[in-house]
């Protein structure tokens, strides 16, 4: 049986994702603030957690909740995709609170979960671990340098995990390209002099080049599932190749 993680479910690429996975006939744990529009479907279990706090999601993983939820299955996908672009702007306009809570969903939550769903599989279980990170954790933008570090911060703890006597545990942190969700709306209504970058971002959903979230979930799941995912621990979506299951 394939049991799937899926963080920041309840919108946007989180949501689409979870509805591929269920369309497979995969059971899907979602993780995220609020309900989902998949909440009742058959093969959905849904726990309420802000990311953003380290110390409830400690709690969480500590109680015997994920060990139990896992028992069963031969195969664990974790998708961490719950994410935040905020803050955006020069040291001089970031809010240190929202610096903090940037870093605790970007970065604390992947690696706690990416941890604790480990410990928790069965004996001779395989597991994939998907990152979502974005070209800016790989290029320097201006206004995005807390953005741009927490998504750099996934790279390389891929790279350094996929090292590690894992066993049958691949890892890989994937840029999956610019997509359609309320993220970018929250760019587009940024001030240009805190993000000077923002009419490249306005000038994508003008001409309709922003992916569909569906389309790209159904492209993620595909390489998640196929035997090239964790050849590179570090990945772009865009220029992957047809993949091959």
């Amino acid at each position: 049986m394939i049991k799937a993680i899926v963080t920041g479910h309840s919108k946007g690429l989180g949501a689409a994702l979870a509805a591929d996975l269920l369309e497979r006939g995969m059971a899907v744990l979602g993780i995220a603030r609020g309900a989902s529009g998949q909440t009742g479907a058959p093969g959905m279990t849904e726990v309420s957690l802000d990311l953003a706090d380290s110390a409830a999601l400690a709690f969480w993983l500590g109680g015997d909740s994920l060990r139990n939820w896992l028992a069963d299955a031969d195969t664990v996908l974790l998708i961490n995709n719950a994410g935040t672009v905020l803050p955006v702007g020069p040291l001089s306009a970031q809010d240190p609170l929202a610096v903090a809570r940037a870093v605790a969903v970007n970065v604390a939550a992947p690696l706690m979960l990416s941890a604790a769903m480990v410990q928790a599989m069965r004996p001779g279980a395989a597991g994939r671990i998907v990152h979502i990170s974005s070209g800016a954790g790989r290029n320097a933008y201006p206004g995005w340098s807390v953005y741009c570090a927490t998504k750099a911060a996934l790279d390389l703890h891929a790279s350094a995990a996929a090292q590690d006597a894992n066993g049958d545990l691949r890892i890989v942190s994937l840029a999956p390209g610019v997509i359609d969700t309320d993220m970018q709306g929250q760019i587009r209504a940024t001030a240009i002099e805190h993000f000077p970058l923002r009419q490249r971002f306005d000038a994508l959903k003008q001409a309709g080049e922003l992916a569909a979230p569906a389309r790209v979930a159904r492209q993620l799941v595909d390489y998640l599932m196929s035997k090239d995912f964790g050849r590179d621990p570090i990945a772009d979506l865009r220029q992957l190749k047809a993949v091959r299951n």
